[in-house]
């Protein structure tokens, strides 16, 4: 007996899209068999029509807007591979939904702003709305979260969510260049964008947190909860200085169940380079999941690029080719619940702090003073040479401390008249 295939009708035929065609086409016969029906591309919808993209897409229906193509009748799943949180990729979607099609979508910034709402709407009518895609690439942490580990309750989930950071802050440790020299090369081999403002300032790994957070504790995606840092401000003196303690600094998105609610932050973070996470270089992403049956359990690969996130959105296409229909996260999308965000006034940790300060009797007592007076203590120190009258840099690692008086002692010293710059603060993360 025949099976009627699915078919796919692709919005965006940039990178991922075409990525996706070429799978299709390639894995055709191994698609069928897993899923037990064909899965085909029907229609395509792109900007330019001419555009060489090295694909033959003489056999599907050619749509140059893409909200028609959502609500054709020629399609089955509509496969969003725009992007941007609003605009047609919005538009298209919401259109999808109502016309009753399965979705599936690699768009983070979409998910992020509107997930909650999308989601609502998708199961009230009986459709799926999928997005392994947009998280870590080809690391199928969705799924994990949602299915593989759902007999959990998490008390933690964390991890390196943008390969563009991960390869810069390795590069910068690995050939002790600044941030700006390292950035050129990544924008040189591909790595970073024309406009790397929504990589290197952590806006890209905070929808995926937001996403992630979401998953683990059932609440509603609420990127405004997230504290978001970028790494611009990381130098190869930092770099330096933290090898020479024994830890690596990665960029970071970190949701974690505290006594004050949900942290939700992305930043650099100092990291023991005896962990997991540490070891992982270059463009790759890691998800560390934690929870009260798994302990931690470590997910790591490609977080981008056309093989692996072809292969993310191609496990979602699956899903719907099987008949395998989950709540969108975790739990229906109408039971999610806000629960209350921790700010990072509430946050305690220990902190690596540097100084760069006029050499003269007295200015370290000065400083130690202040500390002393927020409560803080120091445990450990390095100065690099002595060279009177001078600025040189001084290193101090703290206690677990509270990041708001951290904060108010940082103002003090700044005022100090023996403190030549700003302080740089990097929270040091116990993984």
């Amino acid at each position: 007996m025949s099976v009627s295939p699915l078919r796919l009708g692709i919005a965006g035929l940039g990178t991922v899209g075409g990525g996706v065609v070429r799978l299709v086409s390639e894995q055709s016969d191994l698609l069928q068999a897993r899923c037990g029906r064909p899965i085909q591309v029907a229609a395509v919808s792109a900007l330019d029509q001419n555009k060489d993209r090295g694909l033959d897409l003489s056999a599907f229906d050619w749509h140059d807007d893409p909200v028609v193509m959502a609500g054709s009748d020629a399609i089955d799943v509509f496969v969003e591979l725009i992007g941007g949180e609003d605009g047609p990729a919005k538009v298209a979607v919401e259109a999808a939904i109502a016309a009753g099609k399965n979705v599936v979508t690699a768009n983070k910034a979409l998910i992020a702003h509107h997930g909650t709402a999308l989601a609502i709407e998708a199961e009230r009518r009986g459709v799926t709305l999928n997005f392994e895609a947009a998280i870590a690439g080809g690391i199928p942490i969705v799924k994990a979260i949602r299915e593989g580990l759902a007999g959990n309750n998490f008390t933690r989930v964390y991890g390196i969510l943008n390969g563009t950071c991960n390869y810069i802050l390795s590069a910068m440790r690995d050939s002790s260049r600044d941030f700006a020299d390292v950035l050129n090369e990544a924008q040189e081999l591909g790595y970073a964008e024309a406009d790397p403002a929504f990589d290197v300032d952590g806006v890209d790994a905070a929808h995926k947190l937001a996403i992630l957070t979401s998953l683990a504790f059932g609440c509603p995606v609420n990127l405004e909860a997230v504290h978001i840092e970028g790494i611009r401000q990381v130098s190869a003196i930092d770099i330096e200085f933290a090898t020479e303690l024994g830890y690596h600094i990665k960029l970071l998105g970190i949701a974690r169940l505290t006594d004050h609610g949900v942290e939700q932050r992305v930043h650099p973070c100092m990291v023991a380079e005896e962990s997991a996470i540490a070891s992982v270089g270059g463009v790759f992403n890691a998800v560390v999941a934690e929870g009260e049956y798994i302990d931690k359990v470590v997910f790591e690969g490609r977080g981008a690029g056309e093989g692996p996130t072809a292969s993310a959105v191609m496990g979602d296409v699956i899903d719907v080719a099987r008949g395998n229909r989950l709540p969108t996260f975790s739990i229906a999308a109408d039971s999610l619940r806000p629960i209350q965000s921790a700010t990072m006034d509430h946050h305690v940790g220990p902190y690596y702090v540097r100084l760069t300060v006029i050499d003269q009797p007295g200015v370290i007592a000065d400083i130690s003073a202040i500390l002393r007076d927020r409560n803080i203590s120091i445990g450990s120190m390095l100065q690099r040479g002595r060279d009177p009258g001078e600025p040189v840099p001084v290193v101090l690692i703290t206690h677990e401390c509270k990041e708001k008086a951290l904060t108010k002692a940082m103002e003090q010293i700044s005022a100090l008249k023996a403190v030549a710059e700003e302080p740089k603060i990097i929270r040091i993360e116990a993984l």
